[in-house]
């Protein structure tokens, strides 16, 4: 169950990640199949559930993609029940502080290092009776750091054992410090928190991620340090995409924009 994202991370390299709103198996395995390095079921803003996971990772697994997940909040049912499913990575929204952070990566691995009960089920069946051998040393934990009480708390949660990394969302940051919400963000403070964040990230070992919402913006947040990088989502590439061959075709103006990226 060799996790690829730590072989790109570990020659320096930047990950892109894939993101599915849309709770439809075949949108799965036609981003499987397209060549993202990963590719992460959305459980908190997305239409996806425990039941329409199943057949999403299912669809997934056609293909050589990890299978990640944010799950809707940071509670331990819901995470062990999706690394059972055969997740290989668990984004958790509204990190916090280090206490919530600890509890988050306690959920995550098996003893000694967590709290995770064992029970892989689907897990063991995608990637061998062995699973529980490897499971640690594979699974990759983001903590969403999203809030201004995040951002101040920001050394102690890089501080905790066994965290893979922490995932800026820019629209919850931009709406905590009273601006609205959207992605590549360039007004401070936030975009001076998305530098600081990067750095200490990186000073502390630790995988910078953040969402965005254009390849240009994704790039320039690579050349910053980022190496994980999600891009939209299978809902406003597709939509997008439509609407721009519509005013092509109607030449009507669609009113559009990037605050619904995920």
């Amino acid at each position: 169950m060799k996790n690829k994202l730590f072989d790109i991370w570990d020659n320096n390299k930047a990950s892109i990640n894939a993101w599915l709103s849309i709770p439809n198996s075949f949108t799965a395995e036609a981003f499987g199949k397209m060549g993202w390095d990963s590719v992460t079921i959305d459980m908190q803003h997305g239409q996806n559930d425990y039941s329409t996971a199943i057949a999403m990772l299912q669809g997934l697994s056609n293909s050589d993609t990890v299978p990640m997940t944010r799950v809707p909040w940071n509670e331990p049912g819901i995470i062990m029940k999706m690394l059972d499913l055969g997740v290989q990575g668990i984004i958790a929204p509204m990190i916090n502080n280090k206490a919530d952070c600890e509890k988050f990566v306690s959920y995550c691995y098996y003893p000694p290092i967590g709290q995770r009960s064992f029970g892989p089920m689907r897990a063991q069946v995608a990637y061998g009776s062995d699973y529980y051998q490897h499971a640690n040393k594979n699974i990759i934990s983001l903590a969403m750091i999203e809030t201004k009480e995040a951002v101040d708390n920001l050394d102690a949660i890089l501080s905790v054992p066994n965290l893979t990394g922490i995932y800026i969302g820019p629209a919850d940051m931009s709406s905590s410090y009273g601006l609205p919400p959207k992605f590549d963000v360039k007004e401070d403070p936030v975009f001076s928190n998305i530098k600081m964040i990067v750095n200490k990230a990186r000073g502390k070992n630790k995988i910078a991620g953040i969402h965005n919402g254009s390849v240009k913006y994704l790039k320039e947040m690579i050349e910053i340090g980022f190496q994980f990088t999600s891009l939209l989502s299978d809902f406003r590439i597709m939509t997008s995409h439509a609407e721009s061959l519509l005013k092509e075709l109607k030449n009507v103006d669609t009113k559009s924009d990037n605050t619904s990226a995920y």
